[in-house]
């Protein structure tokens, strides 16, 4: 078989998931590596966030995902430092916090259900006032009945996490291919060897599949894939001269996310519409809408841009990570769904156990791809 020179270890997929695990892997001298990315590194589902970091607001249960999020979430301060010292740039990690907005008697219900399971689990949380809420932040809507607040639920600037995360790379010998779309893995007795393009092949003692959306598209004899779809989440963002907001704002409906430039992103949309990352009308104006409904302030501002992208979704909406049973030295990191940019330290540091140092680590084995060895596609 004549494939090209080999690296030690070969990650498909360049988001913000594939690029930490490349950095965990390098900080432990794991050997080459080198990262295929279908399209430009960065530029899918990582790039289309909105980079928020909110295990309390997202997550509705003290459960193995809630802890799995949180874990993460206290790993970002260091995180961010250590690429600052690495790199020279600034991720913007924002901790000042998250406001949950209740505006419906539906919504006062849901938050008050929010906020007992929250303080039974010990976790900081504060229950505000309709006037407690409104002075944390003035340009949000007089509707507001009451509201829940997450100190440590906070944001980081996106696309400067990916920016830092390349550069971290290419100033430590992470070979990044672009415009590389791998179609097959290549498998003898039951290891993992190496992939292929349509017309390229590229050998590997390791892979690492953190493809996101597109997990499913990979093929390999005598593996079974787990099921990843692609769920389109539209944003659109609003300019302003000067920032309104101090925190992430959530409803139960949207969110609105303030960048330290003035640029209000709102968000997301839901929608299986498969491979489709068209901006839609009905998408804008359902953004519009929630947008408005938090911050009815905003009504005299037209939206400067929006996009979409692609977030992979398991059947049980869980992470799929860790080791493959059926195939040596072949791990996946995948179906992060809407907490891509979140769990990305996390998952980079279980990955990186798993490959480097032999180490199964719990929640490797709770979020296992064994699960859908006899599962069936959604």
């Amino acid at each position: 078989m004549n494939l090209s020179k080999k690296p030690e270890i070969l990650i498909i997929g360049g988001g913000v998931v594939g690029l930490s695990i490349a950095r965990e892997l390098r900080k432990r001298s794991a050997g080459r590596i080198t990262i295929l990315e279908r399209g430009a590194i960065g530029r899918e589902a990582s790039y289309a966030a909105a980079g928020m970091l909110a295990p309390q607001a997202e997550t509705d249960e003290t459960d193995d995902f809630f802890h799995l999020c949180n874990e993460s979430n206290k790993l970002y301060p260091g995180f961010a430092e250590e690429l600052l010292a690495e790199t020279g740039v600034s991720i913007e990690l924002d901790r000042r916090g998250t406001l949950y907005l209740a505006l419906t008697d539906d919504d006062v219900r849901q938050i008050r259900h929010r906020l007992a399971w929250q303080r039974r689990a010990g976790l900081n949380v504060e229950h505000l006032s309709a006037n407690e809420a409104r002075k944390l932040e003035p340009f949000i809507s007089p509707d507001v009945r009451e509201a829940l607040f997450f100190p440590n639920d906070w944001q980081v600037e996106n696309r400067k996490l990916l920016a830092a995360l390349r550069k971290y790379a290419e100033i430590n010998d992470i070979q990044i291919i672009e415009n590389t779309e791998v179609k097959s893995l290549l498998i003898e007795n039951k290891r993992v060897i190496g992939a292929a393009t349509g017309g390229e092949k590229f050998a590997a003692g390791t892979v690492v599949l953190a493809i996101g959306a597109w997990t499913s598209l990979i093929k390999a004899d005598g593996l079974t894939m787990p099921f990843v779809k692609p769920i389109r989440g539209q944003i659109l963002y609003y300019r302003t001269a000067k920032r309104l907001f101090g925190t992430v704002i959530y409803s139960p409906r949207g969110y609105l996310v303030p960048r330290l430039d003035g640029r209000i992103l709102a968000g997301a949309t839901v929608e299986d519409v498969g491979f489709d990352k068209s901006v839609t009308a009905d998408g804008i104006d359902f953004l519009r809408e929630n947008a408005l409904e938090i911050a009815p302030s905003l009504v005299n501002l037209e939206p400067s841009e929006s996009w979409a992208g692609l977030r992979p979704r398991a059947a049980d909406g869980l992470p799929i990570l860790g080791a493959f049973p059926e195939i040596e030295n072949l791990f996946i990191a995948t179906a992060h769904y809407r907490n891509g940019i979140l769990l990305a330290p996390l998952t980079a540091k279980i990955l990186a156990d798993a490959i480097a140092g032999n180490v199964e680590s719990k929640y490797a084995k709770i979020f296992s791809p064994r699960r859908f060895l006899y599962a069936k596609a959604f």
